[in-house]
């Protein structure tokens, strides 16, 4: 028998009452008819008793549906779902909980995100200090010589200025006593910044005569003497070492910490209702490793990658790499990935005009528009998606450009769907040409809220309120706007980006321009299927209609309809992909 805490009632149903439920289910909810010769067939799971916001136009909201072989196969009331269900149906019976499709993530780093579980975290420190105790701590336990890395500090969110300090920065002195005879590098939580201490330094050759390389910076104090500060393309000074250290290990273990990697960022990506997530940028190398999990069934959500490599090796092995709905829709990958600037935090988004708070500087310029340029052209010959990294209003400018050039030069019966990955802040001039274009704005709610507390200082009140995260803009303007963490650089957590993105608020005193916010509606589409339209996956996922994959969340509060404040305290209760459960809360 099946398992059920239905709602509806479990009697039998004559032949002429089961065709009558069925047609009128086809009718009135949409199905895609499961018949063997002639006969109806059981669906494999059924929900039932539940407010179910389906994303679909056509029909918003729903009781119940039908899921067989991964896709579901009708939608409807409980009465209508009720002819599919058989002896080993599963069936949950959802109790009025809220459901909708399950959340993609828009813009993160999936490999990223699992090794920052295996890591020193540093989100919550509130002082450089406690940042060096940690580390402190670590040095107990990690034999000599051997590295020791941390990620998510930032300058901007401590409770005061670390001593001694060269704007606002630390330097290496305090961590040269805590950890004399370890290796030390922490990335901020921008992942655009680093600190290395001495140890690390000297390693890497780094000392007063090393000079900046392009589109990076090495933050020295008044004597000339590097500080531990290594701003955008100069991490990679430090960077370079710390891999030729991991380079060394067995391939065995490599491989281990691959999937390790891999495994923890799917169980939180599951734990918080993601379903899909779009990884923003891997290499050809992490690709390969990607494929072969998803050949060993071990992706836990979907994949969609942009590939994140030298034009040399994109030229000569691109081709080799292309993979649409590879591994049962568990891999996709079609899209490339540049960055053309940093991160307002580092000083590194690269501005039309100074910095408030720093008027020496205009940000950087990351990657050349030539090079850049020449990545988009081989996009074009392998059609792959392009998807360019740019905060600074300058940056959003220079990549809109080059978008515009190469639409005339090699125009395209069919949207292209490039996107702008970030577009933080904007020229208004700008905001416009985004739905003219066709390119898409791949945004992330929680970085307004989380960086707003620094947004007026770097930019100014004026600046701020024209162009930073102009999500209301962007759309009334005709503009694709889609949602994410930017994990790790955020926690992965959808909820907390709804939240922000509906309100806009840091603290029930402070809310940044909410003129900007979006409604409910507008930012569940975010997250699902405008999320699938970036991708080119709007006909498989992102709502919940029959034909697509049952990909679904349960949750404890109606985003659409609960209380503000209740918006923060919704929990996932289920997670399901492929229409197996994925994840399942303990009950309270």
């Amino acid at each position: 028998m099946h398992k059920t805490l239905s709602l509806i009632s479990k009697r039998r149903l004559f032949p002429c009452q089961k065709m009558l439920a069925i047609l009128v289910g086809c009718l009135m909810g949409g199905c895609i008819p499961l018949t063997v010769h002639g006969q109806q067939r059981a669906a494999e799971l059924v929900l039932v008793g539940g407010n179910i916001y389906t994303v679909d136009q056509a029909r918003p909201h729903a009781e119940a549906l039908a899921v067989n072989r991964g896709r579901i196969v009708a939608i409807g009331s409980d009465q209508t779902i009720l002819p599919f269900i058989g002896p080993e149906t599963q069936v949950i019976d959802l109790k009025g909980k809220f459901a909708m499709p399950g959340f993609i993530e828009g813009h993160a780093h999936f490999v990223g995100l699992g090794e920052s579980m295996m890591m020193l975290n540093l989100h919550q420190a509130k002082t450089w200090e406690e940042i060096v105790s940690q580390v402190e701590k670590a040095t107990r336990t990690t034999p000599p010589g051997e590295w020791i890395i941390g990620r998510g500090w930032h300058q901007s969110k401590w409770d005061h200025a670390p001593s001694p300090n060269v704007n606002g920065y630390p330097t290496d002195f305090n961590m040269n006593l805590a950890a004399p005879d370890h290796p030390v590098l922490l990335t901020h939580a921008s992942g655009h910044m680093s600190f290395a201490n001495e140890y690390a330094m000297r390693l890497a050759g780094v000392d007063a005569d090393t000079t900046n390389p392009k589109g990076g910076e090495i933050i020295k104090d008044e004597n000339g003497k590097p500080i531990g500060i290594f701003r955008e393309t100069a991490q990679a000074l430090i960077q370079k070492v710390k891999t030729q250290a991991d380079n060394q290990r067995p391939q065995i273990e490599k491989q281990a910490y691959s999937q390790q990697a891999v495994e923890l960022a799917s169980q939180e990506c599951l734990k918080k209702g993601i379903t899909s997530f779009q990884d923003a940028g891997s290499s050809l190398a992490t690709v390969r490793t990607l494929r072969q999990l998803a050949d060993q069934g071990k992706l836990g959500v979907r994949l969609w990658v942009m590939i994140r490599d030298s034009n040399e090796r994109l030229h000569g092995q691109l081709a080799n790499y292309k993979m649409v709905g590879y591994a049962n829709q568990f891999l996709t990958c079609r899209a490339l990935k540049r960055s053309i600037d940093g991160a307002l935090g580092s000083h590194g988004a690269w501005l039309l005009s100074p910095y408030q708070d720093l008027p020496t500087s205009s940000g950087l310029n990351t990657a050349s528009i030539e090079s850049v340029t020449e990545t988009a052209k081989i996009g074009i010959k392998n059609d792959f998606q392009v998807c360019v990294h740019a905060i600074g209003d300058r940056a959003n400018r220079e990549v809109l450009d080059i978008y515009e050039q190469l639409f005339k030069k090699f125009p395209s019966p069919f949207p292209r769907r490039w996107r702008i990955e970030h577009a933080q802040h904007l020229h208004p001039d700008d905001i416009p040409r985004f739905g003219k274009l066709g390119v898409i704005a791949s945004m992330q709610g929680i970085h307004c809220t989380s960086d707003a507390i620094f947004v007026p200082q770097r930019l100014g009140m004026r600046r701020s309120q024209e162009g930073a995260y102009v999500w209301k803009s962007l759309i009334d303007s005709g503009a694709i706007v889609t949602n994410g963490t930017d994990a790790p650089v955020e926690d992965v957590d959808p909820i907390a980006s709804f939240y922000a993105s509906v309100t806009r608020r840091l603290t029930d005193k402070f809310t940044f321009f909410p003129e900007q916010a979006l409604t409910r509606e507008q930012a569940i589409r975010s997250y699902t299927i405008d999320n699938a339209y970036a991708a080119f996956e709007e006909n498989l996922k992102g709502s919940l209609v029959p034909g697509k994959l049952a990909d679904i969340v349960v949750l404890t509060n109606d985003l659409i309809q609960c209380d503000e404040a209740d918006i923060k305290n919704t929990r996932v209760v289920m997670t399901i992909i492929d229409g197996k459960i994925a994840y399942q809360a303990k009950p309270e």
